[in-house]
């Protein structure tokens, strides 16, 4: 009788509980669309406010000025570089008009953040740009919302361009959303909970094709992402694809050395990661497979002695540099900090060194939109060995004339596997593949770039000049 009592009395527990949780749903689900609508209406009001002030400014306006909206427009990513040649392109081709960047950097000046541009990017303008320094870049960055992250910076880089930038001579305003799936642990063990964030994403998968849909032209950098932008805002069109700038000049200029010539003097073999220390960047991944691959080496000659790991990347901020610290513990408890090197914020000319020299070209990120730096190895004439997905598999990492130009991979133990491969290909054959490599990247060109962007950016521009 007491087994049957305590039986029944935990099957009204988990009754109660039930009907707690289902009492929570139909709650979460209004909050989810009153906020949704929230977001549209501020979108709604700064869209109306800006075509008003577009119009004040017409009649008085001395002439037209382009602004860019990039909060870390000091930063060394491969986003910071299609920022800089968008500007050069843009300048040479419309010289009456001014530009203007509104960014979330603070203390540097324009000079500094142009200088840094030409060091890590090798880019000089043709001439001057105003920069706007926005105090509350705060509002922007994810880590300020641990909930609601996509709602949180959607509206907040709405205030962040309306409230405190002063938007006096912007003429465009558009925005780009995104879409990154961050679930907490709790939220992925509850079945409800998941299937309100469901609800959430798709309320604000709505919002955004909705907002997406109001551009006058939307380029985007892959073959992979216009497949979702597509689906998403319904506006083919507008739509083309646009692939992102690579310096690939400045790696070409560099010959390659046939390796059977350069063997007995060669006692290293360096594997390069170039990207942002940031978390969907992967660089766990990138140090586990590289002690997997260590510990398939022996201790002899060419064995793991021979071997290095360099992490080149650029730090935007105190959590990224808090990151690159917990990659150099994790590099210690599995026993490889010995063969690991990492390099932050280092000058072009540095960077291409690094490439030149290395023998493996390392990236982990999933489905990336595109992959700038997969780009910068291959040039150098590294082998590169990229993510199964996104932009390096649909775009770069691709045969190029029926010839095989790098390797792909997904989980430690296949990148592992691979950099075994690599290291284990004759020295003419690693040569054949690097100069397929080459051959196939002259379409990432900042000349090809240039080209199809102003081409894109015609109509828009064309309405400045009337």
């Amino acid at each position: 009788m007491g087994h049957d009592n305590h039986h029944h009395h935990l099957s009204l527990c988990f009754c109660d509980l039930m009907r707690l949780l289902w009492s929570l749903l139909v709650p979460c689900l209004y909050l989810s669309l009153i906020l949704t609508l929230v977001l549209l209406l501020l979108l709604l009001g700064v869209r109306m406010w800006l075509q008003g002030r577009r119009k004040a400014r017409r009649a008085q306006d001395d002439g037209p000025a382009v602004a860019f909206f990039h909060p870390y427009c000091n930063a060394g990513g491969g986003g910071e570089r299609v920022l800089w040649c968008s500007l050069r392109a843009l300048m040479h081709r419309y010289p009456g008009i001014s530009f203007v960047v509104y960014t979330g950097d603070q203390g540097v000046t324009g000079e500094q953040i142009l200088e840094g541009a030409r060091q890590r990017f090798n880019i000089t303008l043709p001439r001057s740009v105003t920069f706007v320094f926005l105090r509350h870049r705060v509002l922007v960055e994810a880590s300020s919302y641990p909930h609601f992250t996509l709602l949180g910076q959607s509206a907040g880089s709405m205030f962040l361009g309306k409230i405190w930038a002063k938007m006096e001579r912007l003429n465009k305003f558009k925005y780009l959303f995104i879409l990154q799936f961050n679930n907490a642990d709790f939220i992925s063990r509850n079945p409800i909970l998941s299937a309100l964030k469901v609800v959430y994403y798709c309320c604000f998968a709505l919002l955004y094709g909705l907002a997406g849909s109001c551009s006058d032209v939307i380029m985007v950098n892959s073959t992979w992402t216009l497949g979702h932008i597509l689906a998403l805002w319904r506006s083919p069109s507008r739509t083309s694809i646009v692939y992102p700038p690579c310096d690939i000049r400045a790696f070409l200029d560099v010959p390659l050395e046939d390796e059977d010539e350069m063997e007995g003097d060669r006692k290293r073999h360096s594997i390069v990661s170039v990207g942002q220390f940031r978390p969907e960047k992967d660089h766990q991944l990138q140090i586990r497979a590289f002690r997997k691959l260590l510990d398939r080496k022996g201790d002899g000659p060419g064995g793991r002695e021979s071997l290095r790991l360099v992490l080149i990347g650029g730090c935007r901020n105190q959590e990224d540099e808090e990151r690159v610290l917990m990659l150099r513990g994790l590099c210690q408890e599995l026993g490889i900090a010995d063969y690991v090197e990492f390099k932050l914020n280092i000058p072009f000319e540095e960077l291409k060194r690094e490439l030149v020299d290395a023998t493996i070209g390392l990236h982990t990120m999933w489905n990336e939109h595109f992959g700038i730096g997969v780009v910068e190895c291959m040039a150098a004439g590294t082998i590169i060995l990229a993510h199964k997905s996104g932009g390096p598999k649909l775009d770069i990492v691709v045969p190029y004339e029926g010839r095989q130009t790098g390797f792909l991979a997904d989980s430690e133990d296949s990148y592992a596997a691979a950099m075994e491969t690599i290291l284990s290909l004759s020295p003419g054959a690693r040569l054949e593949m690097r100069r397929n490599a080459r051959d196939s990247v002259e379409r990432f060109s900042d000349q090809e770039f240039e080209s199809c962007f102003l081409a894109a950016m015609e109509p828009l521009m064309g309405t400045l000049e009337r």
